[in-house]
């Protein structure tokens, strides 16, 4: 799981920094919240999630393990598309609202979902 979360992280950190780029060269920083958000949920907590798995959770996936993994994917990128669109100017709050609330109860329900398999875990010692 650690390296599904490393290479999801570092894919969300490409996005991220060229959309960074594009902003810089632009000068339209029109997605700077999304920017933000595709650095911080997409690469900061994929990679927090993937030194977790590595460090101190079993190595063989769990059946929780697993729906935390894709309840946090399917969270990070509704929430990032729906920012992209939201900010971009191609769809109103009224309709990315709704989303972004889904999304970001996802993300939160992966995190409480990763607490829940910590408090499972046995430590490494």
């Amino acid at each position: 799981m650690d390296r599904k979360y490393v290479m999801t992280a570092l894919g969300y950190g490409l996005v991220g920094l060229l959309m960074g780029i594009f902003m810089a060269h632009s000068k339209n920083h029109t997605q700077v919240v999304t920017h933000t958000h595709i650095m911080l949920v997409g690469l900061v907590v994929s990679f927090i999630y993937a030194v977790c798995y590595k460090l101190w959770l079993p190595a063989t996936p769990s059946k929780l393990a697993t729906m935390q993994f894709y309840t946090h994917q399917f969270g990070a990128f509704v929430m990032l598309i729906s920012l992209f669109l939201l900010f971009g100017g191609f769809a109103p709050e009224s309709v990315m609202g709704p989303i972004l609330g889904i999304s970001t109860l996802s993300v939160l329900i992966s995190m409480l979902l990763m607490k829940i398999l910590f408090i499972k875990s046995k430590p490494k010692d």
